[in-house]
């Protein structure tokens, strides 16, 4: 499966990262990671690149990091859709005491917007 992983540095993003890494080492996916600019995070482009060569150090895996601009969530659904990936992956969202989800702008962009599979990691 032809997987796109899109991460900004937030929390949510790194864990996605490590359960991503740790899928697609188990099934054969071919991953990509797309770093995308995120709001309300101090990490960098360069620190990020350096987690993802991190994470697949102890795997098989190739993966492919891009570094993406412009509008997140509208990049990752354009690069999903045109180049053939099966499902797109991002971090986030949390569940208020009352059981709702809360989810960031680029993650809500992208449910409502991708005729590709997505999966939310929270």
């Amino acid at each position: 499966m032809k997987v796109l992983l899109g991460i900004g540095g937030t929390d949510g993003s790194v864990d996605a990262l490590d359960r991503t890494v740790a899928r697609a080492a188990e099934a054969g996916d071919e991953l990509t990671v797309a770093i995308v600019e995120s709001e309300g995070t101090d990490v960098g482009r360069e620190e990020l690149a350096e987690r993802v060569e991190s994470a697949v150090a102890d795997t098989d895996l190739s993966v492919e990091v891009r570094h993406v601009e412009g509008e997140p969530g509208s990049r990752l659904v354009e690069i999903a859709e045109t180049e053939g990936f099966d499902e797109i992956v991002l971090g986030g969202g949390t569940t208020s005491p009352m059981g709702k989800i809360s989810l960031n702008q680029i993650a809500e962009f992208v449910l409502l917007n991708s005729h590709v599979t997505v999966t939310l990691v929270r």
